[in-house]
């Protein structure tokens, strides 16, 4: 027992060493989708817009009665590194999905498909960044505002996306430009006024 929970130990800290570099800014991939109603392939792309925090865009169909686009935030917290993470948020989403109507009268279930529909989404799953791929497991249940019958629908997703931008390189640009404003606001009044009027000295 003993050795199985020291190999343990060393197996995380070994997945935890070897992922710390591979955090990612910009990242685009696929998605595949299941539910109860159908299952769905579509597009993904992620970017890291503050430390911690992502904006995510979804287009995903069925290729035949649902069809979807979602923007999502999440919020990502890390587990044994900052590869290795959950991540929880939520956002809108708006497309064209079938719906199920029961006519209590008939007894009989009225099926329509191409409602436009808009929804509230939740979001929340396990994210892990292996050498220059991010896989993610999450379960993205929707709230409907209007056009579906149905007032909430669950879907699980697994995504794989190619990292397109570090977060080592992001980091350099935003060090850069923080450096460049703090030199702007330290400018004295003479070098401002230097500069608004393109003086040089000869």
């Amino acid at each position: 027992m003993i050795k199985r929970f020291m190999f343990l130990t060393y197996f995380l800290m070994g997945l935890s060493y070897f992922s710390f570099g591979q955090r990612y800014a910009t990242s685009l991939g696929l998605r595949m989708g299941s539910n109860d109603y159908s299952r769905t392939i579509g597009f993904t792309g992620k970017q890291r817009i503050m430390s911690h925090l992502t904006l995510e865009g979804i287009l995903q169909t069925d290729f035949d009665r649902n069809t979807t686009g979602h923007l999502l935030m999440a919020r990502h917290r890390p587990i044994i590194s900052k590869r290795l993470n959950y991540y929880y948020g939520g956002g809108l989403s708006a497309g064209w999905e079938e719906s199920y109507v029961k006519d209590k009268e008939t007894k009989e279930i009225i099926h329509t498909y191409g409602n436009s529909t808009m929804g509230l989404d939740i979001i929340g799953g396990l994210e892990l960044t292996v050498a220059n791929t991010v896989f993610s497991l999450d379960y993205k249940p929707n709230v409907n505002f209007a056009g579906r019958e149905e007032f909430f629908r669950g879907q699980v997703g697994i995504s794989a996306r190619t990292v397109l931008v570090k977060s080592k390189e992001q980091d350099k640009k935003w060090r850069k430009k923080r450096r460049a404003k703090r030199k702007k606001n330290n400018e004295t009044f003479g070098d401002k006024f230097k500069n608004t009027f393109q003086f040089n000295n000869r």
